[in-house]
């Protein structure tokens, strides 16, 4: 049972990573800004409240939040490389929802960390999280980017 919080809050950082790296393109502000604007306004929970109100996510641990969010806007150029190689010429980057781009963005962030998660696990995160905003193709799309670079970045953790 001791395992199950602390999942939820690794989870709960990341769906509030990608929040934040949506709020960050949209505003074009800094890693840093974003970052102290979730901190202070977003992350714990409100005294006397269940804790998801006014887009708040309780759960999240903010070494790991901040870890994502400022690595994926320092090498966005790197990250946005590999997914511009890895989707369809029918699907360029500027192309896919802003949402989809901020999951997509995180996940390979995260599989770019040499400490990170086992890249399995960086897979099915991203993946209940894009569930958790689309209910069309999208979580499919970012399955499949996903999982083609794991196995690109990773690849051994992909040998039979």
């Amino acid at each position: 049972m001791a395992v199950q919080p602390k999942a939820r809050a690794r989870t709960a950082s990341r769906f509030a990573a990608v929040q934040a790296l949506f709020q960050s393109e949209q505003a074009q502000t800094s890693p840093e800004t974003v970052i102290d604007e979730f901190v202070r306004h977003r992350l714990g929970e409100l005294p006397g409240t269940g804790g998801f109100e006014d887009g708040r996510v309780p759960d999240a641990q903010v070494p790991l939040f901040s870890r994502i969010v400022r690595e994926a806007i320092q090498q966005q150029d790197r990250v946005d490389a590999l997914l511009a190689e890895t989707l369809s010429a029918d699907w360029p980057l500027a192309r896919i929802d802003p949402v989809l781009r901020a999951v997509m963005r995180a996940g390979v962030t995260e599989l770019l960390m040499s400490d990170g998660p086992p890249a399995k696990v960086v897979i099915n995160e991203y993946l209940d999280i894009a569930r958790g905003f689309f209910d069309g193709e999208e979580p499919r799309m970012a399955n499949g980017v996903l999982d083609k670079l794991a196995r690109q970045l990773r690849a051994g953790e992909f040998v039979a």
